[in-house]
């Protein structure tokens, strides 16, 4: 039986909208959610002002369980990264679905998913400020249920971590993490890779239990699947699992973790770390959204985009051109721009902070009209919402979704 939802649920259901939270109908004004999805009003009937971001349900429904399956049919676990929605609600879906932990990338996105009594965190960085290491050896000692796990890529966080846990009463479990040359954070070379870890392993304050990496090659719109990309990924995954070889002796428990993931490469991922340790953890988070963007164009799994913007047409100042109200506050851009779902071959050329440059390709609009649009990368979509309503196939609202950034 699944235990009881925690009771910051309760009171979120329970808090009453207001002007903190852009894109809420003013008719909203004082409601709680409760109320609302109770009327499940229909979105855009209920005096929009501005643009809305919604999710639709049929689609994030569908990741849930296509990501559920193919997950288990790999023999693989997954810790989604929380750091994309930063929602508790839309975690214990996650969590629900099967996942087996919250991934997050700093202390402060750990403590929003622990307010909500999350108990299974990966901390997917090295640990290195002592205020930040207190206050989770905190938590480890109050709640024997807690299971945390971080990396360590130095010698020197080895030792700025076992000084600052000095006071603790339960060990923090680490993995070395491997990297690639020019990528982001771990160890470039196997010497390294086995120094870090006899350090981990000698600390009083540490238990080594795995090993960790961040497969992606690129960043942003540079990421792709190609063969010269997947070859590299397919070198780093190679390396880790030569890692686990070289440092059975140093693991500290009986079920060694191995880790990587983004939503670009989970296939690849989980074809070559097949068997390597008694758990293989994938950490993807953009899988559950979706977009119509970066992840469109590079995802192997079988999604579908979640996540839209609707905006009105503000302006027809030329011809071929349409001013729609939403810019940089309200949608991602870092990795490609909007999308328009209904005008094939029209494109969003520009953003200002609150303008969008459509181009409209023969296509005619009229000042007024309520455009819908999707995006690409939807963690600096989520971002720039609190609020998000959850719409059913007649938009009617089924959820009203908050984040924490």
């Amino acid at each position: 039986m699944s235990p009881p939802p925690h009771a910051a649920f309760a009171a979120l259901a329970g808090e009453r909208l207001d002007w903190r939270f852009k894109g809420v109908p003013p008719g909203w004004q004082d409601a709680t959610t409760v109320e609302i999805l109770a009327a499940a009003p229909v979105l855009f009937d209920a005096g929009l002002t501005g643009p809305v971001c919604v999710l639709r349900e049929p689609a994030l429904a569908h990741n849930l369980a296509a990501m559920s399956t193919w997950c288990r049919d790999r023999g693989v676990q997954l810790a989604p990264h929380g750091k994309t929605h930063m929602s508790p609600q839309l975690f214990s879906r996650q969590s629900a679905a099967g996942a087996c932990a919250v991934t997050v990338a700093t202390i402060a996105q750990a403590r929003v998913y622990r307010a909500f009594g999350v108990n299974a965190i990966v901390l997917a960085n090295e640990l290195v400020e002592p205020v930040g290491l207190a206050w989770l050896a905190g938590e480890l000692d109050a709640d024997p249920a807690l299971d945390a796990v971080c990396w360590v890529d130095s010698v020197r966080g080895v030792e700025l971590m076992t000084e600052a846990l000095a006071g603790a009463t339960r060990p923090l479990d680490v993995c070395v993490e491997v990297g690639m040359a020019g990528g982001r954070t771990g160890c470039r070379a196997a010497a390294d890779v086995d120094a870090v870890a006899a350090a981990a392993a000698a600390s009083p304050r540490l238990r080594l239990v795995g090993v960790a990496g961040y497969e992606a090659v690129g960043t942003g719109a540079a990421r792709d699947a190609g063969p010269e990309a997947v070859a590299q990924v397919r070198a780093q995954l190679s390396e880790m699992r030569a890692a686990l070889t070289r440092l059975a002796p140093l693991f500290e428990t009986d079920e060694v973790i191995v880790t990587a993931g983004g939503s670009t490469y989970p296939d690849v991922v989980a074809d070559e770390l097949a068997g390597a340790a008694q758990r293989v953890i994938l950490r993807s988070g953009c899988y559950l959204t979706h977009d119509h963007g970066l992840y469109a164009a590079t995802s192997p799994l079988p999604m579908r985009p979640a996540m839209q913007v609707w905006a009105p047409v503000l302006s027809r100042p030329e011809p071929s051109l349409a001013l729609v109200g939403m810019g940089r506050r309200d949608v991602s851009f870092d990795a490609g721009l909007p999308v328009a779902l209904s005008l094939p071959g029209a494109a969003v050329t520009k953003l200002n902070d609150q303008h969008a440059y459509l181009q409209l390709a023969g296509h005619t609009v009229a000042v007024g009209d309520r455009l819908g649009f999707g995006i690409s990368h939807p963690c600096t979509t989520f971002d720039k919402w609190q609020l998000i309503p959850v719409l059913d196939d007649a938009d009617r609202v089924v959820d009203l979704v908050r984040t924490f950034f």
